[in-house]
């Protein structure tokens, strides 16, 4: 979804609180539900929490009976400021590719 000035200086990074295997059998589930096709970002296991906790993300309150994070997504510049953000409640709600260009486009402004 990013344009080639864009994958040049754009890093994307996903933190989950599950474990490594965990996230190594979604990746796997993800290439044969695609024709192989692997995901080109990185993921990092946080199982103990300590990053979700420390941005104060975790859902303790989750009708499932189980803490689980808020989705969240923000978009950093290269000085590690926080320039976009998206928090839902709702684990289903995630945000739009295209919201999350248009974060990035407004970093190049």
């Amino acid at each position: 979804m990013l344009s080639e000035a864009q994958r040049d200086e754009t890093e994307i990074v996903a933190v989950a609180s599950d474990d490594p295997s965990d996230l190594q059998r979604m990746v796997d589930r993800v290439a044969e539900e695609n024709d192989g096709l692997t995901l080109d970002y990185m993921l990092l296991s946080d199982p103990d929490a300590a990053v979700i906790n420390r941005y104060g993300l975790f859902n303790q309150d989750d009708p499932r009976g189980r803490a689980i994070p808020h989705p969240t997504t923000y978009v950093i510049d290269r000085d590690g400021v926080v320039r976009w953000k998206m928090t839902e409640v709702n684990y289903r709600i995630r945000p739009e590719n295209e919201d999350i260009l248009a974060a990035l486009e407004d970093l190049g402004r």
